[in-house]
């Protein structure tokens, strides 16, 4: 097991990148905020950022259905990724695959989004997203987010 693929240790406050956020940060996409920018770099240097194992899967999904285009092999991609400094996989426990099957709140039902919501609430760390619908969601308190976008 390499250390990108360790436990994530649930006595500090990580960031969960949600999958378009970890797309924005590997293209240099301008969409990223500069506060969310700020934290990620901050999480980074102190080995606090987090991606669910779902981000791969979520990847090879927008790369099979050509709605992002990766100049390289996919597992390439991911791999490069999951090792960029302070970055962690968050390995996909029952805990966290059942949990995600009956959250204790309303919630649509797009699998990747429940995963990560559940992984988000798992390890008490905070989701940075410009998902619209899960920004809302973490505003009624049932976990926490950041909105990559500012």
């Amino acid at each position: 097991m390499t250390a990108a693929e360790a436990s994530v240790p649930a006595r500090f406050p990580h960031l969960l990148l949600d999958t378009h956020v970890l797309v924005w940060l590997m293209f240099g996409e301008a969409k990223l905020g500069k506060k969310a920018a700020k934290a990620i770099s901050l999480a980074a240097r102190e080995s606090r950022l987090v991606i669910s194992s779902i981000t791969p899967w979520e990847i090879g999904v927008l790369v099979a259905k050509k709605r992002i285009y990766l100049h390289q092999d996919t597992m390439e991609w991911v791999r490069s990724a999951i090792s960029l400094p302070g970055m962690m996989l968050a390995a996909l426990k029952p805990e966290i695959a059942i949990v995600s099957t009956c959250l204790p709140f309303e919630m649509h039902a797009d699998p990747a989004d429940r995963i990560l919501v559940a992984t988000a609430r798992h390890l008490g760390a905070t989701l940075v997203t410009a998902d619209r619908a899960l920004l809302d969601l973490a505003g009624s308190g049932y976990f926490r987010a950041v909105d990559a976008s500012r």
